[in-house]
């Protein structure tokens, strides 16, 4: 059952949109503390963001084939801070999700700073989309830094771990 606003297109000659699915993406922003997320599909591509006094703005749609839609500048303003270098010899996120430093709550972490890993082994789990998967040391060394916490929300090449 959809109700009559959803069904209406947000300018006189723009595509449908549909506004549930903004709304599912508006709330796995607020899940995942994530700042922005886009989808496409086909000609459809809808990007949803996030400002940083924790509003979520949905960007306007723009099928392929249809002239450029200017956007309000509160919409395409973004704040961009400069990444901070990452630590030498850092493993990073091959993904965007939430890390976790045990096997479960209740186990001790994978891996402590100080402790020496062998290529292969088990550092850490990055959750995205309900799958767990395990982030393994690329080479032999020493775990000099834990740079994320438990629970953490991360983002795609965001560095984890440093080992040399």
């Amino acid at each position: 059952m959809t109700d009559k606003q959803d069904s209406t297109p947000l300018a006189s000659d723009a595509m449908q949109i549909d506004v549930n699915l903004v709304r599912e993406l508006a709330k796995m922003l607020d899940a995942t503390n994530l700042t922005e997320i886009e989808v496409e599909d086909g000609d459809r591509k809808i990007r949803v963001a996030r400002k940083i006094r924790a509003e979520v703005v949905a960007a306007p749609v723009v099928a392929q084939a249809a002239a450029p839609v200017a956007a309000p500048a509160s919409v395409v303003a973004e704040i961009s801070a400069a990444p901070a270098a990452a630590p030498a010899n850092a493993v990073k996120s091959p993904m965007v999700g939430t890390v976790y430093l045990s096997p479960e709550p209740s186990a001790p972490q994978f891996v402590r700073v100080g402790d020496q890993v062998k290529a292969g082994e088990t550092l850490l789990i990055v959750e995205a989309m309900k799958v767990m998967n395990q982030i393994s040391a690329p080479a032999s060394g020493t775990v000099r830094q834990i740079l994320v916490e438990n629970g953490q929300p991360v983002e795609f090449d965001q560095p984890l771990i440093v080992i040399e």
